[in-house]
């Protein structure tokens, strides 16, 4: 595809793609993009609806053909068994609606015409369940496992013929996710957008390649050039897990307000808070974090409390364009997406520039 193709490694080459770049992105579009440009794309698929995500991946696959790709979900532990909404708005406290209702009416948010994205239903068994007998149907090629890798999962996705990837950020939980039957980890470092961990990706990586063993690692956090790409591999990783690179592309649907926003971040831009979902989240920061971080801000609730507490201000926030308080989940990374140009120009730049830096890194050996 690319006048230079030096890349592949050992997983590259047993999956069928061109480079060892694996995609993660919540749009179809970029999903199929990324397959198409030679990379594997991965469809984070936790917060769209069984239904969503039936006509996605059957989308994704009439635009990909036979090229592999997957889909995501995050399935922590302790979450409630029934999507009932009701249930846990009576949980929540009053002090926290009342900071809510406050940050509302400072910045004149108007009311939501209909639930927000993390409102419009509980994160619970119930529709995790509803979300994978979804996914098991499908032709999709691989689950990836972000907060929690549930054993009975696992057993069914592999006998489904799909290939089973963990998200890790830390070598106890990579412990605990080698002890399953798991095809692919990825070693997620602090640097990475969503929810992420303490741990650096330089520090990260190395520790779970030497515990890995046969099992390959994929390296995230920071994750933006093909510089970065060839030290992944230096590490022993056997490619790359990128999100952040595809949030400015083309092929992204975003309303243009936070697209700018997105495009004049620098890696200093970006923090980690609790505040949208419960669970650390590294997103560019604006008002709505600075708020939650305030002193006298209540604590965020535990998942999904915080979720329906939240949720329908931040989809009224997007809804309305209120444009100090609109955020989006990033990386550090961030800081190299200036520009909108397609997912096969970002691929290309990548495979190109490490290329390149392979070349550099020879000479620098030469006498």
């Amino acid at each position: 595809m690319y006048k230079r193709t030096n890349l592949q490694t050992r997983l590259s080459k047993r999956l069928g793609i061109d480079q060892p770049i694996f995609g993660f992105a919540h749009d179809p579009a970029v999903v199929a993009a990324i397959c198409c440009s030679g990379g594997y794309g991965v469809l984070g698929a936790t917060r769209h609806t069984p239904e969503e995500i039936e006509h996605e991946l059957a989308w994704i696959r009439q635009q990909v053909g036979a090229r592999p790709f997957g889909v995501n979900l995050v399935l922590p532990t302790g979450m409630p068994e029934t999507n009932d909404r009701e249930a846990i708005e009576a949980q929540l406290p009053e002090t926290h609606k009342s900071f809510v209702r406050s940050i509302q009416e400072k910045y004149g948010v108007p009311a939501a015409t209909q639930a927000g994205m993390r409102s419009r239903f509980v994160r619970s068994e119930e529709v995790a369940q509803q979300q994978l007998e979804v996914i098991m149907r499908s032709d999709v090629n691989m689950l990836a496992c972000g907060i929690g890798s549930p054993m009975d999962v696992i057993e069914r996705a592999k006998a489904y013929g799909k290939l089973v990837l963990a998200l890790v950020g830390s070598p106890k939980h990579a412990s605990a996710a080698l002890a399953k039957p798991i095809d692919i980890l990825v070693a997620q470092g602090y640097d990475a957008g969503a929810h992420t961990g303490v741990i650096g990706t330089y520090s990260l990586v190395p520790q779970i390649v030497d515990m890995a063993g046969d099992v390959p690692v994929l390296a995230a956090g920071g994750v933006a050039t093909g510089r970065h790409l060839v030290a992944a591999l230096a590490m022993g990783a056997q490619g790359v897990w990128m999100g952040t690179a595809w949030l400015t592309t083309s092929e992204h649907h975003m309303q243009d307000a936070l697209r700018q926003k997105l495009l004049a971040a620098g890696s200093d831009d970006t923090v980690i808070s609790r505040a949208d979902s419960g669970k650390t989240l590294r997103q560019i920061r604006t008002a709505w974090s600075e708020e939650w971080a305030a002193p006298g801000a209540p604590a965020p609730l535990k998942m999904p409390l915080q979720d329906i507490l939240v949720g329908d201000l931040l989809g009224a926030i997007d809804e309305h364009e209120v444009k100090a308080l609109m955020h989006h989940p990033a990386g550090q990374s961030i800081a190299y997406f200036n520009e909108v140009q397609s997912v096969a120009e970002v691929m290309k730049n990548i495979v190109d520039d490490a290329c390149d830096s392979l070349e550099r890194l020879g000479d620098h050996f030469k006498s």
